[in-house]
């Protein structure tokens, strides 16, 4: 008896390293692209597909607005969001976490930009 609980113990230990190595399910990670409304923001997730016929990679993105409650993000800031219930017609998503804050570097290239 004791052996197969030892057995049932081993894969166990496996997926829950393999659970923390990557981020939790139903979340995803993107940067912020705007952040003019209060609460909302508007977040960027880029990926590559390949093309079924011409098996090119073509670079795509999804665009989410997000649920952030108390404006702790900024734009340019690397974020994590999940699904949730619906808080208006556009956003079925809230933040869960900024992953890394590049706001300072953003704003310095929005203000060169402008300037050319």
């Amino acid at each position: 008896m004791p052996t197969s609980t030892a057995k049932a113990a081993k894969p166990a230990a496996k997926n829950d390293a393999k659970s923390e190595a990557t981020q939790p399910k139903g979340t995803k990670i993107g940067v912020v692209e705007s952040d003019k409304r209060d609460k909302t923001r508007k977040v960027v997730i880029a990926y590559q597909s390949m093309h079924p016929k011409y098996g090119k990679y073509i670079r795509q993105r999804t665009v989410l607005h997000i649920h952030d409650e108390n404006n702790e993000s900024k734009l340019g800031d690397v974020v994590e969001v999940a699904q949730c219930r619906p808080m208006s017609k556009t956003k079925f998503w809230r933040l869960v976490r900024v992953v890394e804050r590049r706001s300072a570097a953003a704003t310095a290239l929005a203000s060169a930009k402008e300037i050319v």
